[in-house]
């Protein structure tokens, strides 16, 4: 009996290991490319589960509201996407462009700071560089994902003209980007016309009021070559539909500038379809040979 017992208490412990290795970060810091003088950066890095030698990468780019909830732990959404990634063998790291920037929410617009916005792409290549640079990473297997106002910087860091591109990246490009319900997603932030070599997956809620779908489909309709976009359009979900367990509701204290009172949460069935959807584009892309 004492044996049994203390065999499922080392199963246990086992297993209650296995799970925080598979959930371990580390805190790492590296220099955004918005200098001189430099901001130095936080990252959060989520290597990936397997034996592999070297792993393809994600880089995270986190909404207006920053990486962290009031409790202080990583938002739920990311830690559910990293997850997720982790495993299927790509590492995470995600990148917060508010905190060592000492600056809260951007969420409400009297807190908006576009400098910071401006800057978030440099931000994004600065990630790629310190990945690309990391052994057990392929530099050449590398992806961005964003969400909201992340969203809106994948597109101003993936777009053909992208200012904050690297005059040389010996190493190449983001290899795939994937934006959700993205802010910037209009004619008016992104040209008349918009293009990419980066085969992107953008997706967003019919019913998503904070960051609409007509301007963003208006958008999608002046692309041009040798741009790549699958645009997946969830028919009953607002915004942060991917954010688990999150009730709809209403958020007065983020009205815009237009009077509009955002809606976001949780979705379960356009949840479960990005799963699917933006897992097997990321495959694709990164881990097929």
């Amino acid at each position: 009996m004492r044996k049994s017992l203390a065999c499922l208490l080392f199963g246990l412990a086992s297993l209650t290991l296995a799970i925080a290795t598979a959930h371990a970060q580390t805190t790492v810091h590296f220099a955004s490319l918005d200098g001189p003088p430099a901001t130095e950066l936080d990252g959060y890095l989520f290597p990936a589960s397997g034996a592999q030698a070297t792993h393809p990468a994600v880089v995270f780019l986190h909404g207006c509201g920053g990486m962290f909830s009031r409790s202080g732990k990583i938002n739920a959404r990311e830690r559910d996407w990293a997850q997720r990634m982790n495993e299927a063998g790509i590492t995470v790291l995600m990148v917060d462009s508010l905190g060592p920037r000492h600056h809260g929410e951007m969420c409400a617009p009297a807190h908006f700071d576009a400098r910071i916005y401006r800057a978030r792409p440099l931000d994004a290549y600065a990630a790629l560089r310190y990945l690309q640079a990391m052994p057990n990473v392929r530099a050449d297997r590398i992806a961005v994902v964003g969400w909201s106002q992340g969203g809106g910087t994948v597109l101003h860091t993936i777009r053909g003209t992208s200012p904050a591109r690297p005059a040389s990246l010996p190493q190449g490009d983001f290899r795939a980007a994937v934006a959700f319900y993205p802010g910037s997603c209009n004619p008016q932030q992104q040209g008349a016309t918009w293009s990419s070599s980066i085969p992107l997956l953008l997706l967003i809620g019919a019913k998503d009021v904070w960051t609409p779908l007509d301007p963003c489909e208006e958008l999608m309709k002046s692309l041009a070559p040798p741009t790549s976009v699958s645009l997946q359009i969830y028919a009953n979900a607002y915004h942060d539909f991917d954010w688990p367990n999150m009730p709809i509701h209403a958020v007065p204290a983020f009205k815009t500038r237009s009077g509009v009172v955002p809606i976001e949460g949780t979705d379960e069935p356009a949840r479960a379809d990005a799963q699917v959807k933006v897992m097997a584009f990321l495959r694709d892309r990164l881990l097929a040979p």
